[in-house]
């Protein structure tokens, strides 16, 4: 990960809400009403068009693009939702080389980086080009022998066994060499940004989003010896997954699944291009983990602070 610091130049805003939760509607609102008031250009999702009845700020439908056009028009992207839709928005920008800020309308919001409290603060900071963008790795799958389209992932790959209800056989190779075969459930591959994903509730390490490393993560293996590994980021990984069931699964963060015929084999390599995420002054990564996933937190200290 590398972070680079922003000029002051007024941006064009490009708004992206999952429209299911009234509470990012509500945001979306006034977030559009404190960029008119400090002279931004924003273009909304389409999506939103369906729902704009909700909206308490007029908006032309002009205004109204499609994720594709939003992204080649806008400077930085917000994303307004949970970490799903973070995820959702950040896969599009990547194409456009474009920066995604998360604004939490969600639950949890690992990835998001503001709530609705400190909007002025965030307007404030983008307006006057106090923030960085941080390049996050991104991985890419290939599914050898398969015509299809190459699979990307800013959290993780999953190769699991779907339907099927019984355990699968992977093999794992890196770099060409044997490294093992083990029955399980599935295997996650994840990128540092992945890792406090599904990753971790597998037992993998929390990876600081600055390490240039892919975590490989089995699920429920067949065998105690089976644990995670950490591998660089430059190395190419090579997955075989085999069933007696009709079609092995590759989810794609969460949100795009492919099904194929076994045995597969995936190559998975680090992607050349990146994920752009802003960065302002509102919290840090450790802040995060503190907050969010109680990392670290000794409940037994009454005082809750932890030495912070």
């Amino acid at each position: 990960m590398t972070s680079k610091k922003q000029n002051n130049k007024l941006l064009k805003i490009g708004i992206v809400v999952n429209t299911t939760k009234d509470a990012g509607i509500d945001i979306v609102s006034l977030l559009i009403k404190k960029l008119r008031v400090k002279g931004f250009t924003f273009y909304i999702t389409d999506k939103v068009k369906e729902v704009k009845d909700k909206l308490t700020e007029k908006i032309s439908d002009k205004s109204f693009l499609s994720i594709d056009n939003l992204c080649k028009k806008s400077d930085l992207i917000i994303s307004i939702g949970g970490d799903g839709t973070m995820l959702a928005t950040a896969y599009q920008a990547q194409f456009y080389d474009k920066p995604v800020f998360g604004i939490n309308a969600g639950k949890l919001g690992f990835l998001v980086e503001a709530e609705l409290s400190q909007l002025d603060l965030f307007i404030d900071e983008i307006k006057n080009g106090k923030y960085t963008i941080d390049e996050r790795m991104i991985i890419t799958a290939e599914c050898i022998g398969h015509n299809v389209e190459r699979m990307y992932a800013i959290n993780d790959f999953v190769i699991d066994k779907g339907a099927w209800p019984k355990i699968i056989e992977i093999t794992i190779k890196v770099d060409g060499d044997f490294v093992t075969t083990f029955s399980a459930d599935g295997l996650i591959i994840a990128t540092p940004t992945g890792s406090t994903g599904y990753s971790v509730s597998t037992g993998g390490p929390i990876v600081n989003p600055k390490a240039d490393v892919i975590s490989l993560c089995p699920i429920s293996p067949h065998s105690l010896n089976i644990r995670p590994l950490v591998l660089a980021s430059n190395q190419e990984i090579i997955i075989t997954a085999d069933s007696p069931y009709k079609d092995v699964h590759i989810n794609c963060d969460g949100q795009r699944v492919f099904a194929f015929p076994p045995p597969i084999t995936v190559r998975i390599n680090k992607s050349k291009k990146p994920f752009k995420l802003v960065h302002t002054s509102i919290n840090n990564y450790f802040e995060t983990l503190r907050n969010k996933l109680m990392w670290g937190i000794d409940l037994r200290n009454k005082n809750g602070n932890n030495g912070v």
